[in-house]
C-alpha cells in the first residue's frame, strides 16, 4: 500500500539532507576535545534557593566559596532568583506551570535574607500569592527541613525519619533497599538531622512570620491531603511516637543508629576505588543535606571531605555576567549515549572519528562496582552498566545502560560489543517481577511508600515503567533478542498492560505521553511486535490525532496535572522527534504525516543567521540546532522537571538520521 503513495519532491529529500548535515556540524562542534557530549541540565528556581538556605544553615552566608570566590558570588545566586520570579508573584517548575507555593516561600525568604524590603513591590506581591494559596505552612515536608533549620518552624512539623531505618531486617516492607536509591540517598542524611536537629535562630526581621495563615498549625506536621484517611491516621500515628521518643536521641542505640547512617552515607562520598563518584548520589538534594550533616556531626569546614562535598555541589554552578544559576546534576553519559546512537542513525560506525571518541569515552564509564542494586538481585550478578553523571558507580541505572548498550553495539568495535553485552546481561538481572524495569533497582510496587509523611515528591519507590522498559527492549533488539525470549515477552505484556485509554502511554521521564509513546511503541516492535497488532494501530493513532497541522508535536508538562492537556502544547523540537519517529515505526517513512514532521524539522533548523541573532537563538546554540526554551525532562512528575540543553539537537538528528536511512528501502 505504501508503494501508492507518491515520493517526496526531490527538493524535500535535498533540504532534509541538509538539515542531517548541519546537525551533525552542530553536534561535532559540541564534542568535548575526550569525546563525550554534556549539555546544559536547567531545572527550577529550587535550586537557587535551596543552595542559598543550606549556606544560611552553615553560616556561610558571608564567607569565600572553597574554590576561593568571594562570598559576593552568592549575590549572583540570588540576582538569578530574582531574575526567575513571575509576573503573577510567584516561582514555578517550568514555563506556564501553576505557581508552586514551597518554591515561591523559599524564593520570598531568600531574598528577604539577601536584604530585598518585605515592602517592596515584588516581595508584597509573592506574599500575596504565598498566603491566598494557604501560607507557608502549607510547604512540602523537604521545604520545612531548611526552615526548621534556620528556626520558622518548629521541628514538630518536620516529618520524623529515624535513622534506626539503617537496622531493619530484609523481610521488612519498610527496608531501605526497598525504597528508591534518590530516596535512600536523600532520607538517610534528613534522619540524621531530624535527631540533630541544628537550627540557626535568625533575628526576628529576617523571618517570614508573615508568610503564615492560621500560626496554631504552624508547628504541627501536616499531611497530604490526597492521603487516605486511614493511612494518614496510621502515619500520623507513627510520627507522634517517633517525637514522644526523640528525648531517647542520647542514649547509647541511638547514637549508633545516627553513626551508621552516617557511615553508610561517607562509604558513598567521595571514593575513587573501588567506586569513583562525585558526591552523594551525584544530585543536588543528597548533596547539600550532606553538608548539613556534616556540620551537624561536628566536621569542621576545613576537613577534606567537607572541601570536596563542597567542590562538587559549587561544580553545578553556570555564572553569565551578574548572575549564576545552579544545575541539579552533570548528564554527560545520558547526552553521550544518546548523541552516540543518534550519530548511528545517521549511518556513522566506529570507523567515524567522532563516533569512535565517544564510544571510547563511554567504555571508561562502565560500572565494576556492586552498588546498592546488588541487594535486590540475584546472588552472584555481575557489575556492569552505566551511571548518568560523570561519577557515581554506586548507582548505574537501567535507563542510562540501555542507551550506551545499544549505541555501543550499533557502532561496532570488538571493545565497544563487549562492553555492551556486558551491560545487556546486568539489565537481564534487573528486570522486575512484572516483566517491566524501573530506573535504578529491581523493585516491586509498593503504593503505601507514597502515603509516608515525607514523600512530597512523589517518588519515594522505583516501580516499572513503561518509557524505560521500552527503551531496554530497544536494546535487547540490537543484541539479538527477539518475541521468542522470555524476557522480551515478558517486556512486551508489561507494557501493553501499561496502555492509557487513549492508545498512548505515560512518561516517567520525559514531558510526557508523547515520550512515553516513543519509547513504549518501538522497543516492542524493534522486538519484532507486529505494526499491525491492534494496540500499536491505537498507539499510532493517538500520535496522528495530535499533531499538529504544521507537522509539528508540542506536550506541556501541564498533562501531568490535567489528562485534557495530554499531547497539547508549544511545539518543540525534542518532542516532535519522538513523535517522528512512532509515525515512523508504525506506518514507515511514506507516510505522509511523518514526512511532514520531518520536513517541520528541517524549516526550524537555526540556520547562521538565526545562531547569531539572540532573539532566534537565546541559549546560543550552533547552527544547525534548534530554539527550544521549554522543559521536556522530567525529574519527579508533578514536583520537578527538566531542560536537557542538548534534546533540541540530538533527538532531531536522530529522527532525520532515520527518515533518510530507510529512504534508499522505500525507493527500492
Amino acid at each position: 500500500m505504501s508503494l501508492l503513495v507518491p515520493p517526496p519532491p526531490t527538493e524535500a529529500i535535498e533540504r532534509i539532507r541538509a538539515a542531517k548535515q548541519a546537525a551533525l556540524r552542530a553536534l561535532q562542534s559540541l564534542q568535548r576535545p575526550d569525546g563525550h557530549w554534556c549539555g546544559e541540565l536547567e531545572g527550577d528556581s529550587i535550586l537557587q534557593s535551596e543552595y542559598l538556605l543550606m549556606k544560611w544553615v552553615l553560616r556561610q552566608e558571608r564567607e569565600p566559596l572553597v574554590d576561593g570566590r568571594p562570598s559576593t558570588t552568592l549575590d549572583k545566586i540570588v540576582e538569578q532568583l530574582r531574575t526567575q520570579q513571575r509576573p503573577d508573584g510567584g516561582w514555578g517548575q517550568y514555563g506556564g506551570s501553576a505557581v508552586d507555593l514551597s518554591a515561591t516561600v523559599k524564593g520570598y525568604f531568600c531574598l528577604k535574607l539577601a536584604g530585598d524590603s518585605p515592602d517592596a513591590p515584588h516581595m508584597v506581591h509573592a506574599r500575596d500569592v504565598i498566603r491566598s494559596m494557604g501560607g507557608a505552612e502549607r510547604c512540602n515536608s523537604f521545604s520545612n527541613f531548611y526552615l526548621a533549620c534556620l528556626g520558622q518552624i518548629s521541628w514538630n512539623a518536620v516529618p520524623a525519619i529515624p535513622p534506626e531505618l539503617i537496622w531493619l531486617p530484609r523481610w521488612s516492607y519498610f527496608h531501605m533497599h526497598k525504597m528508591s536509591a534518590w530516596s535512600r540517598t536523600m532520607l538517610l542524611p534528613l534522619a540524621i538531622v531530624t535527631v540533630l536537629r541544628p537550627t540557626r535562630h535568625l533575628d526576628a526581621s529576617q523571618g517570614i512570620d508573615e508568610l503564615f495563615v492560621d500560626r496554631s498549625t504552624r508547628d504541627r506536621l501536616k499531611m497530604r491531603s490526597d492521603v487516605p484517611q486511614r493511612w494518614r491516621a496510621f502515619f500520623g500515628a507513627i510520627d507522634w511516637l517517633l517525637k514522644r521518643l526523640h528525648d531517647v536521641a542520647g542514649t547509647r542505640w541511638r547514637t549508633r543508629a545516627v553513626q551508621q547512617a552516617f557511615a553508610w552515607c561517607t562509604e558513598r562520598v567521595g571514593q575513587e576505588i573501588p567506586a569513583p563518584t562525585c558526591g552523594l548520589g551525584a544530585i543536588f538534594p543528597p548533596m547539600v543535606y550532606m553538608q548539613v550533616v556534616m556540620r551537624a556531626m561536628g566536621l569542621s569546614r576545613g576537613d577534606a571531605m567537607v572541601q570536596r562535598a563542597e567542590r562538587e555541589l559549587d561544580a553545578f554552578m553556570i555564572e553569565e555576567g551578574n548572575r549564576i544559576r545552579l544545575q541539579p546534576c552533570f548528564s554527560p553519559v545520558w547526552d553521550t549515549g544518546i548523541a552516540l546512537y543518534a550519530l548511528a542513525d545517521c549511518g556513522l560506525d566506529a570507523a567515524d572519528p567522532m563516533a569512535s571518541a565517544a564510544g571510547a569515552w563511554l567504555r571508561t564509564k562502565e560500572v565494576h562496582h556492586r552498588g546498592d542494586w546488588a541487594a535486590n538481585t540475584a546472588l552472584g550478578t555481575q557489575p556492569g552498566g552505566w551511571f548518568f553523571e560523570y561519577a557515581n558507580a554506586w548507582y548505574p541505572d537501567v535507563d542510562d545502560t540501555a542507551m550506551v548498550a545499544m549505541a555501543l553495539r550499533r557502532i561496532g568495535g570488538a571493545e565497544n560489543i563487549a562492553a555492551a553485552q556486558r551491560g545487556v546481561q546486568w539489565m537481564l538481572a534487573m528486570q522486575n517481577d512484572d516483566g517491566g524495569w524501573a530506573a535504578f533497582d529491581r523493585t516491586n510496587d509498593r503504593p503505601i511508600y507514597e502515603f509516608i509523611p515525607f514523600a512530597d515528591h512523589n517518588a519515594i519507590q522505583d516501580p516499572s515503567c513503561p518509557d524505560i522498559t521500552g527503551r531496554v527492549l530497544e536494546c535487547l533488539c540490537w543484541h539479538g533478542l527477539g518475541m521468542d525470549h522470555p524476557a522480551v515477552r515478558r517486556g512486551v505484556q508489561y507494557i501493553q498492560s501499561k496502555q492509557e485509554p487513549e492508545g498512548c502511554f505515560f512518561g516517567r521521564w520525559g514531558v510526557n505521553y508523547l515520550y512515553g509513546t516513543w519509547q513504549a511503541v518501538i522497543g516492542p516492535m524493534r522486538c519484532g511486535v507486529s505494526s499491525e497488532t491492534a494496540w500499536i494501530r491505537r498507539a499510532g493513532a493517538w500520535v496522528k490525532s495530535v499533531q499538529k497541522p504544521d507537522g509539528s508535536f508540542g506536550e506541556s508538562a501541564n498533562s501531568y496535572e490535567d489528562r485534557s492537556h495530554m499531547g497539547k502544547g508549544p511545539s518543540t523540537a525534542s518532542q516532535t522527534a519522538w513523535g517522528a519517529m512512532i509515525l515512523h515505526e508504525v506506518y514507515g517513512e511514506n507516510d505522509p504525516d511523518v514526512l511532514r514532521a520531518i520536513e517541520w524539522l528541517a524549516a526550524t533548523q537555526l540556520s547562521e543567521a538565526d545562531a547569531q541573532d539572540p532573539l532566534k537563538n537565546p541559549d546560543g546554540d550552533p547552527a544547525g540546532s534548534w530554539r527550544e526554551t521549554e522543559f521536556t525532562g522530567t525529574g519527579f512528575p508533578r514536583v520537578f522537571y527538566l531542560r536537557y540543553h542538548l534534546y533540541r539537537l540530538y533527538f532531531p538528528l536522530m529522527a532525520i538520521g532515520r527518515y533518510l536511512q530507510a529512504r534508499p528501502r522505500a525507493a527500492r
